[in-house]
């Protein structure tokens, strides 16, 4: 049987700042959209052809939070 890390994870707020730790978008800040269990949706800017937002999708170790939303 593994034994499992106890990892605190700190979850971001919609509206949150954040900056992606790990993958192929590494180092790219984006804003929270939506909060989910286990992950975040972030966008990460916009399509300059279309000017639709570009969203990912980011598990909460994968991350860490830049800047509070003002409540």
């Amino acid at each position: 049987m593994k034994k499992r890390k106890n990892v605190k994870v700190n979850k971001a707020n919609v509206g949150d700042t954040i900056e992606i730790k790990r993958g192929i978008k590494k180092r790219k800040k984006g804003k929270v959209v939506i909060v989910r269990k286990n992950s975040v949706i972030v966008e990460i800017g916009t399509n300059p052809n279309t000017e639709e937002p570009i969203k990912t999708v980011v598990n909460h170790k994968n991350y860490k939070v830049i800047k509070r939303a003002k409540s």
